[in-house]
């Protein structure tokens, strides 16, 4: 499976809270001949050169983009990280920029843990893929619906049948939604890294806060100053 450099933002005007849960759609099977009239149709509506290819043994490749929408921060090699972090021996946590795209270039076979393990070793993350998910999302009646997908569903074929376009099917990798963040899962250099950051991000906001409160209480001294002023 190959990995291509990160591209733009599908569409920066998805909002996570807006997404709808929606049932996985059973799984429709082609015939060898169906496929190949699906792949000249998708690559005759592809605008951005990144066309779908039919071997020879009925296995077909082409691209599929993911959207990374990590809340939490991510586990890498020092020598790698970029951006806000906090350091642990050799591995460090940090954030994923919001909103960074990968392409990635896989087969018919690829399933979707396949893919969430391409995605992590593009960003050289050491995280175990197990704590990730990859959802599908889709526009429909001027709403966006979000579909988790199991493990062995094949990525390409639901790009392959629902065409090129990102307003008919986007894909996104996102942290487990398991109503509680399941921190057994995590490893103990992974948890002293989000330790740090939350101590981090405490002292930013409450730098924040003295200033915002000091300012108050310059403005109301100055009104005091102004009342009580000897005429």
């Amino acid at each position: 499976m190959d990995c291509l450099a990160p591209h733009d933002t599908l569409d920066p005007s998805y909002n996570n809270s807006q997404d709808v849960q929606k049932e996985r759609e059973p799984h429709v099977y082609l015939s060898k001949e169906e496929i190949k009239e699906k792949i000249q149709s998708y690559n005759s509506s592809v605008t951005d050169k990144l066309k779908m290819t039919l071997n020879a043994n009925g296995i077909y490749t082409g691209f599929i983009k993911v959207q990374m929408e990590l809340c939490r921060p991510i586990t890498v090699q020092s020598s790698q990280s970029q951006g806000r972090c906090a350091h642990s021996n050799n591995e460090t946590a940090f954030y994923l920029p919001d909103g960074c795209v990968n392409t990635l270039h896989i087969s018919s076979t690829n399933t979707v843990r396949e893919v969430i393990e391409a995605l992590l070793k593009k960003f050289f993350v050491a995280d175990n893929p197990a704590k990730f998910a990859l959802y599908k999302r889709c526009h429909k009646e001027d709403q966006v619906y979000t579909c988790k997908l199991s493990d062995r569903e094949h990525p390409l074929y639901l790009r392959l049948v629902a065409g090129p376009k990102t307003e008919m099917l986007s894909f996104v990798l996102r942290e487990h939604e398991t109503g509680e963040v399941m921190w057994e899962a995590f490893s103990i250099p992974e948890l002293q890294n989000f330790l740090r950051i939350l101590d981090k991000e405490e002292n930013e906001q409450l730098q924040i806060l003295k200033k915002r409160y000091a300012a108050y209480r310059d403005k109301l001294e100055e009104a005091l100053g102004g009342v009580w002023k000897p005429g």
